[in-house]
């Protein structure tokens, strides 16, 4: 049975340093990457940086920085993420690299069939990279940067026939077999492609591009389109240039592509890639998982507001842990989010401290004292862990992570109440009946412990650690554990 899974992120643009809303992708990409190996997967999981965007050319002006020192300032705070959100990635891809270089211009060639240059005039956001359609915009304004008056350009450019590729790319949106969740993103999709998909321009001239980008293959005066270049970031990052092993294992053969990217770039990954893939002769990614956009204190983030939310900042206060926590069940999954101190600290100290380190605490202070446990778990406590096994695989099946980790939480709520219940230091308890309440708290923090493992990796190895079970998991030694989260006022 194949078990190869390819896992992506978008590559964000690097004219900036990394704010929540990328935190939020990366967290659950990781998440899902950590749940489908602890299912046997065998997954590949990448990220990288969009280095050749006309944005980054123009903040490293801004900053009186040349452009490639400005870019790889940035890309580096983009790859320490993997450090500072403990993330399980395997790659991380730069559009400089001569990979991706190469693979962009083999992917260009192979799209030959469905390329053309022309004039053209038209209304261009630089916030998008993109030329917009007068339907698309709201009193002359594009929807997404509505800061910025899209600016009427005429150039000489190529085109890629997206028209050709409308009806195809319908069929396979209604029949799920390209999946745009949630649902009502792939609607958005459909709803764009009634209105007709045009041919849409891949390359801008040198001059304009500032000499910055990948060139066209056989015409030194174009670089290529940064969308463009930058959709084959997922293929490259395999390989594809050389059509390398895990190219053909991870893409071509692989049982599941999952790409996750926030809804403000869904059009770019909807459309114009599987068109474009389509056009080259490759396969589909099989699903796209939309997030929504996370404000700051129920604002856009923005740096002119001064409302950016750094995640290291985060992660230095609270801990890695809780951050992963807050942006998986604060924020729904699909939908926009908020991100704020007070919000933060409601969670961390009600649902961590109190919730999952109490217990924690509880029950490692109760089997610390004793020897080696040893006994068969209650019907009762085994049931209630079964359930919530089966929740939290149904929540995770449709990438429900806030409501998986409600579940989880439902357990260790029925945790507390069975400490409460059963009372083992009650001297009325025979000893027996101490040892067998207290092994089945213990199977409970165990079940609690591999649920948790991809939310919260750090947290779930900590506890994992306090508890040294025997090679058959019937007996166990337990160490205290004091602290797992510190009460911050």
């Amino acid at each position: 049975m194949n078990k190869k899974v390819y896992v992506t992120t978008s590559i964000p643009y690097v004219n900036a340093a990394p704010h929540i809303g990328f935190a939020l992708e990366l967290v659950q990409a990781d998440t899902l990457t950590r749940y489908y190996r602890e299912l046997g997967e065998e997954v590949r999981f990448t990220t990288g940086s969009d280095d050749n965007a006309l944005k980054n050319v123009l903040a490293a002006e801004a900053a009186g920085v040349p452009t490639e020192q400005f870019v790889a300032k940035h890309r580096e705070s983009f790859r320490v993420l993997k450090t500072t959100l403990n993330l399980v990635v395997d790659d991380f891809i730069s559009t400089r690299e001569e990979r991706h270089i190469r693979g962009a211009q083999k992917f260009w060639q192979a799209c030959a069939k469905d390329i053309y240059k022309k004039s053209y005039r038209g209304l261009y956001c630089g916030g998008c990279e993109e030329f917009k359609r007068e339907v698309d915009l709201v009193d002359g304004k594009c929807l997404e940067h509505p800061q910025l008056t899209p600016e009427v350009i005429e150039e000489e450019n190529y085109f890629f026939r997206l028209s050709n590729y409308a009806r195809e790319i319908k069929n396979l949106l209604v029949s799920d077999e390209l999946q745009i969740i949630p649902e009502s993103r792939k609607h958005e999709m459909l709803k764009f492609i009634e209105t007709g998909l045009e041919d849409f321009s891949i390359s801008r001239p040198v001059a304009r591009a500032k000499g910055w980008g990948i060139p066209v293959p056989g015409d030194k005066d174009q670089v290529m389109y940064v969308w463009f270049d930058a959709l084959t970031n997922y293929v490259n990052a395999l390989g594809y240039a050389n059509d390398d092993q895990l190219f053909q294992d991870y893409w071509k053969n692989s049982r599941l592509i999952l790409h996750c990217l926030g809804k403000g770039i869904l059009r770019f990954h909807g459309l114009y890639w599987p068109a474009m893939l389509i056009s080259a002769g490759l396969r589909l990614p099989n699903q796209i998982l939309v997030h929504g956009y996370v404000t700051s204190n129920g604002k856009k983030i923005s740096k002119s507001l001064g409302n950016v939310v750094h995640p290291s900042l985060v992660v230095e206060k609270y801990g890695v842990d809780a951050l992963r926590y807050y942006l998986l069940r604060e924020i729904a999954p699909h939908e926009d989010g908020d991100y704020s101190e007070e919000k933060m600290r409601e969670r961390y100290n009600g649902d961590l401290a109190n919730g999952l380190g109490n217990f924690v605490a509880r029950v490692t202070a109760l089997a610390d004292k004793m020897p080696e446990l040893r006994g068969l778990v209650s019907s009762a406590v085994s049931s209630e862990i079964d359930k919530v096994r089966a929740e939290v695989a149904s929540a995770m099946r449709i990438f429900r992570f806030h409501e998986a980790l409600a579940a989880i939480w439902k357990l260790i709520a029925f945790g507390d109440a069975y400490v409460n219940d059963q009372k083992p230091w009650d001297k009325t308890n025979s000893p027996q009946r101490k040892i067998e309440v207290i092994f089945d708290l213990i199977s409970l923090l165990r079940a609690i412990v591999d649920l948790l493992q991809p939310f919260l990796p750090e947290t779930a190895e900590k506890i994992r650690a306090s508890l040294i079970w025997s090679s058959d998991k019937s007996a166990v030694r337990v160490s205290r554990v004091q602290n797992l989260f510190m009460r911050i006022l």
